[in-house]
């Protein structure tokens, strides 16, 4: 039990899950789910007792228990024991303080000892611009074909989704956004029809384009990760593999995988991949996913967020984002909810030690606009944020759902200075597409490539 007397009010809470869900910020997936604060005051209680909370609490008392889930036991079992024996009697406000005066290094040095509830709690303590602040410390590369992550850089997936797969149709856009100086992150595609055939053809068409206009780059295509690995053992020239991860045992299985599996893709990856570097997985993840496959076990969607990093980790992926407005208003009601998952994701993935990315997005059902997609945009620049989306008009004509464009990523390039990866940024101004990592005249005419 834990208590407190706020306001000449006492405010009990049962369990540490309780003191978790009731310290996050407002969502409206916690609230179906029936956990969270009824009030801003109960909100601020939770926050207060948990700042005080020891993390050796909190990895004495996983969320979901050691033996009813596999992920879990991956997340407690893989720290660094050394260094949490020199910080476990720390207390979560501690801990903020310590990442909001402390270097990006002193920052790694210790993050190898936090679990995912750990990561997840310290985050509820922060502001919107906390998060923005610790992650813009936080420079986390990785190497598949280019190397992500690199201080000054700012990247984009290329995603020229279409409605039947049309290879004509899809490398159309792929031209469009290639000519905008987009897809230096990878080319990726999310399939209509996740047939091995289907999956194949597509990564044929992008490894010729890139191949044949010498851009370096990573191809993908979202499709199952059991069908990625039939393509692959087919002779598929696979760069990256895919998956959608959640953060327990139950929703992952609604995803059809396991630990196994994913262990099995990861072996048979390293062997017989087409690109070059160590790091050659991709997993995407959103807040509000196990609430939907009823395997949140009644524990607040931030925090299950949080475990879908822990899981990630055990990859060391090329690309990881979430797709922070996808699911909708049952999880993220309006665009301030939004923003703040957007941030509140970056900064743990960021502080996981993962090449984190945004997919900036919304669904027309929400309570949310444009407006809200580039303001969390602009704040997630400022973070570091490794690399967005690149969709055709910002409009997913596939998936239904707004993103952020090729004309964004370029706007964002420019507002922040940053540019391309350098490998990708030499060849964009060969081609003569920018010019001291700025967009010429010639940008978007898609034309050049055919």
């Amino acid at each position: 039990m834990y208590k407190i007397n706020l306001q000449n009010k006492t405010y009990e809470f049962g369990s540490l899950k309780e003191v978790m869900a009731k310290a996050n910020e407002l969502k409206s997936g916690d609230v179906l789910a029936g956990v969270a604060a009824l009030s801003a005051h109960e909100r601020i209680a939770a926050k207060m007792i948990l700042s005080d909370i020891t993390l050796e609490t909190i990895y004495n008392h996983p969320i979901i228990p050691y033996e009813e889930d596999e992920v879990t036991r991956l997340i407690v079992d893989s720290i660094d024991r050394d260094t949490y024996e020199k910080i476990k009697r720390m207390t979560v406000g501690e801990l903020r303080d310590f990442i909001l005066s402390s270097r990006g290094e002193a920052i790694k040095e210790i993050r190898g000892a936090l679990t995912a509830e750990m990561i997840s709690a310290v985050t509820k303590l922060m502001s919107n611009m906390d998060l923005v602040y610790a992650a813009s410390k936080l420079v986390n590369t990785a190497y598949c074909n280019t190397t992500i992550g690199k201080a000054g850089t700012l990247s984009a997936r290329l995603q020229p989704n279409h409605p039947t797969d049309d290879v004509e149709g899809v490398m159309l856009s792929v031209m469009e956004g290639m000519s905008y100086a987009v897809g230096d992150a990878v080319i990726g595609l999310n399939p209509v029809n996740d047939s091995v055939e289907n999956v194949r053809r597509i990564l044929d068409a992008f490894h010729d384009f890139y191949t044949k206009w010498d851009i370096p780059t990573q191809n993908c295509v979202l499709a199952h990760v059991t069908t990625q690995l039939e393509a692959l053992k087919k002779g598929a020239p696979i760069d990256l593999m895919f998956q959608s991860l959640a953060g327990s045992e139950v929703s992952n299985r609604a995803f059809g995988i396991d630990i196994d599996l994913l262990d099995e893709a990861y072996s048979f990856m390293n062997t017989h991949k087409n690109s070059k570097g160590p790091n050659f997985m991709y997993f995407e993840t959103g807040q509000g996913a196990e609430l939907s496959s009823e395997g949140h076990h009644g524990v607040d969607q931030l925090t299950m967020e949080a475990r879908c990093y822990g899981l990630a980790k055990r990859y060391k992926p090329y690309l990881v984002n979430t797709v922070v407005g996808f699911i909708g208003p049952e999880y993220l009601y309006d665009g301030a909810q939004v923003i703040r998952a957007g941030l509140e994701d970056h900064f743990m993935g960021k502080l996981t030690g993962l090449s984190m990315g945004v997919d900036v997005c919304y669904t027309n059902h929400m309570k949310a606009d444009q407006n809200d997609l580039e303001n969390l945009a602009l704040l997630l620049a400022q973070a570091n944020c490794n690399y967005y989306m690149g969709v055709p008009g910002g409009d997913d004509v596939m998936l239904m759902y707004q993103s952020t464009s090729y004309h964004d990523v370029a706007t964002l390039r420019e507002i922040t200075g940053k540019k391309p990866i350098a490998e990708f940024n030499t060849r964009m101004e060969e081609l003569g597409i920018l010019k001291n990592g700025r967009l010429t005249k010639q940008a978007g005419d898609y034309r050049m490539f055919i």
